[in-house]
Parts: C-alpha cells; sequence; structure tokens
C-alpha cells in the first residue's frame, strides 16, 4: 500500500504509476495549533504501508519543517 503525505504529492503519484499501483485514499487536516490529522481511509491492519512523505519544508505548498 503506498500513501502521500502533503509535501511532494507528484512524487508520489509518480512512485505509484512507476509500480503500478493506486495511491490509498487519505484524510489531510491541519488543527489551529499546527497540529496534523491524517486518516487512512481504507484498513492497513496486517499490510505493508509506505507513506511519501519529506521532512523538510516545501514552499510550493507552504509547508516548513518543525521547529522544537
Amino acid at each position: 500500500m503506498l500513501f502521500a503525505g502533503r509535501a511532494t504529492p507528484q512524487l508520489a503519484a509518480n512512485i505509484a504509476n512507476k509500480l503500478g499501483v493506486e495511491l490509498g485514499p487519505t484524510t489531510l487536516k491541519t488543527f489551529s495549533n499546527g497540529e496534523v490529522y491524517c486518516r487512512y481511509q481504507e484498513s492497513i491492519r496486517g499490510a505493508d504501508v509506505f507513506i511519501v512523505q519529506s521532512t523538510c519544508g516545501n514552499p510550493q505548498t507552504g509547508l516548513t519543517p518543525t521547529t522544537p
């Protein structure tokens, strides 16, 4: 199973296309305090799951790395 984070959705789509799989559906929201909510819209129990998500900022999407 392959899921995309918000930082690089096009990269995740390219990887899925190359592997011949569909990206798994997710719900992603950001709370007013900056915390992120993520829900996988299908069961991932017992599956091998890969998440494509950068840990650095992406100015195109407005995401910034978290600071301590």
